[in-house]
């Protein structure tokens, strides 16, 4: 049997040996960060987290050991994803609003490690990301009750940015007051025209007066500025933290399933040949030639090489009167021979063809 000195020894041997490892994986991790932010990309990926602990824990023969290896796994992963987020600091992420508006949380869900910069409106917004102010833009493009947002889809057709993420966030509004302001004595909300509308039956039901800001930050903002104890807000709970308000009433629209799909753009496309076989989106925009059967020939081909479509819509051009460019999200891995196919053969039959982005659902 070996003694405790020589069992040490193989022990430290083997730290010796981690410890090498550990810089060469730091520096393939350094290179991951390197690559999301080029391409706007979160730093987790809770899908390929899973199906390397999946692969790495078959590598193990030990069943007595396995689980241990699973946890050590873990844990490597969230040390490296740490280290990407420390890299990731200086990241930029342009968006169009004030701190603590729906397209501010969206950001800082989709990049909590970054700095979120505000712009007055999409198209500066956009082009802060275009013209490499920013890393990356993160801008509203379906609400499940509006629909498409039609700004940011003509920015995605004209556009040099490319979709790499999308993130869903739940409308979900607060009645927010001073820290000291009594619940019955409030009089007066303040909120963007489609947030007061969202919170009619609870406004009437309370009472309440109301009064149209150009957005529920900007209400927030100033309701704490305003100083007055009788005058609450309808905004965000994130807002209300922003702002140092209190948070009177939670979830206080009518509906509760009003949802709105947000984007992150980036200069560069994310087409990386992935494993995982579920949950992959593509965006595609496309212009047909002016003859019959034009459109039916796109879709036709799109069923050919089995990709499932989730939407399908038209816009205008602004350029070219009576004539129209398509949007169509599909189910699906763009980057494949399949898709490669697809996209030739759809290239032959449309006057122009747009790869918008490839995704994974979240």
């Amino acid at each position: 049997m070996e003694n405790l000195e020589e069992i040490r020894r193989e022990i430290d041997a083997i730290d010796e040996q981690m410890a090498g490892l550990f810089e060469r994986r730091m520096e393939q991790s350094r290179k991951v960060a390197e690559y999301k932010m080029a391409r706007g990309l979160a730093v987790t990926d809770s899908g390929r987290e899973a199906e390397v602990i999946k692969r790495n824990a078959s590598l193990v023969s030990d069943r007595q050991i396995r689980d241990h290896y699973i946890n050590f796994e873990k844990d490597v992963i969230e040390i490296s994803k740490q280290y990407q987020r420390a890299l990731m600091d200086g990241m930029k992420v342009a968006y169009s609003g004030k701190p603590g508006a729906f397209a501010y949380i969206a950001a800082t869900r989709l990049f909590p490690n970054a700095l979120p910069v505000p712009y007055p409106d999409f198209t500066k917004a956009y082009k802060a990301c275009a013209d490499g102010e920013c890393d990356a833009v993160v801008l509203p493009f379906e609400n499940s009750f509006a629909g498409d947002v039609s700004t940011v889809t003509d920015l995605m057709f004209s556009g040099d940015l490319y979709v790499n993420q999308v993130i869903e966030v739940e409308v979900e509004h607060c009645l927010a007051a001073l820290p000291d302001a009594d619940p019955a004595g409030i009089q007066l909300v303040v909120s963007h025209p489609q947030a007061l509308s969202q919170c009619e039956e609870y406004i009437k039901a309370k009472g309440l007066r109301e009064e149209e800001f150009s957005n529920t930050a900007d209400a927030a903002k100033a309701v704490a500025a305003k100083g007055d104890p009788t005058v609450a807000a309808i905004c965000s709970r994130e807002a209300a933290e922003i702002y140092g308000l209190k948070v009177v009433e939670a979830r206080i629209n009518t509906s509760r399933s009003n949802t709105t799909r947000f984007a992150a753009f980036n200069r560069t496309l994310n087409l990386v040949r992935d494993n995982r076989k579920m949950g992959k989106h593509f965006i595609l925009m496309f212009t047909v030639k002016n003859e019959a059967g034009a459109l039916a020939k796109t879709l036709n081909i799109i069923g050919t090489h089995n990709y499932n479509m989730c939407n399908l819509h038209s816009r205008p051009m602004k350029t070219l009167m009576w004539s129209y460019y398509f949007f169509i999200e599909l189910d699906g891995d763009i980057a494949t021979a399949e898709g490669d196919m697809m996209l030739r053969e759809l290239g032959s039959v449309c006057d122009r063809l747009k790869l918008v982005g490839s995704f994974f659902k979240r």
